[in-house]
């Protein structure tokens, strides 16, 4: 599967691609986790998903220190999950 990438704006103006490894739905909200493609893996953002005026999604940077803690938690508790899905399903197959 093609990773998909998107491209961003960053504070200074320029244009940066960044893949997009996840996304999930929080209550109402939902949320991208992406990564600098240029980067060293290490640096991931979780931005939130809202809709422009023609349903295009814009991705927003999360000021809100409460939200933010609970995107953090939501994300880790899904790859959490993922984990221990694909660890039973390893398990299986040995």
């Amino acid at each position: 599967m093609e990773p998909e990438i998107i491209q961003l704006i960053d504070e200074h103006g320029h244009e940066v691609d960044f893949e997009l490894v996840a996304s999930f739905d929080l209550d109402d909200t939902r949320y991208a986790v992406v990564v600098p493609v240029d980067g060293d893996g290490e640096d991931a953002y979780i931005l939130r998903v809202e809709q422009d005026e023609n349903g295009n999604d814009i991705f927003v940077g999360i000021e809100d220190e409460d939200e933010f803690n609970d995107a953090v938690e939501a994300y880790n508790e899904l790859m959490e999950e993922y984990e221990e899905y694909y660890d039973d399903d390893f398990d299986e197959e040995e």
